[in-house]
């Protein structure tokens, strides 16, 4: 099982949103994920833990060897789907 964390500003509304949608379009394309939703500000302190990092703001602190996917367009729609298969190639 992979396991994302989904960072937003304040870990509760847009990462809710976004999390719950990579996990259903991971699951339509036969990946078991587990997501785990955070504040940006937490994430230098979790993200080790973690094979994938989703952000729905700017973040630019470190992570180590996790691989960031920025993940606006997933609110927005637009580009939604180059994002969901860039999420896809690194938990492949």
């Amino acid at each position: 099982m992979k396991r994302i964390l989904v960072a937003c500003g304040n870990g509760i509304a847009t990462s809710t949103v976004v999390a719950t949608k990579v996990k259903e379009y991971l699951a339509n394309h036969g990946v078991e994920a587990d997501t785990t939703q955070t504040k940006l500000m937490e994430v230098p302190s979790k993200v080790q833990d973690y094979d994938l990092l989703v952000t729905t703001g700017q973040f630019e602190g470190q992570t180590g060897n996790v691989p960031v996917v920025r993940g606006l367009s997933i609110l927005t729609g637009i580009g939604a789907e180059q994002t969901f298969e860039q999420i896809l190639e690194y938990l492949k």
